[in-house]
């Protein structure tokens, strides 16, 4: 059975880093496009960013080039998302996708649980 587990989230300083971790049971990351959404109360969930099957990364434009960083160790078959110079912006829910399409064009899309991030002024 497919499982993603998201940790690391917890409440840090403005100015601050934290690293999120999603571990993953059921499938290979390195077979999924995989990543990384937020969703504060009351809005829209939106990515953060994202790394394909062959490591190709894109980051949502609203980032500061360079402030988040998405990577896969692929044997520990575990996401990750180092997040730095936090903003009390970035607080949010953050969730851990993973998903496929089939030659069929069916669509596959495997969610975490989420993990908590506070950044606190």
């Amino acid at each position: 059975q497919v499982q993603l587990v998201e940790s690391g989230g917890g409440l840090v300083e403005a100015g601050g880093s934290l690293r999120l971790s999603c571990a993953a049971s059921g499938i290979i990351f390195s077979e999924y496009t995989s990543s990384w959404y937020r969703q504060a109360p009351g809005k829209q969930r939106e990515v953060v960013a994202t790394i394909s099957g062959n490591g190709y990364r894109t980051y949502s434009d609203s980032l500061e080039r360079g402030r988040f960083i998405i990577s896969r160790d692929n044997a520990k078959n575990t996401l990750y998302l180092q997040m730095d110079r936090l903003k009390p912006e970035d607080t949010a829910v953050y969730y851990c996708k993973a998903d496929r399409v089939s030659v069929f064009g069916r669509q596959f899309d495997y969610w975490g649980q989420g993990t908590q991030v506070t950044v606190s002024p």
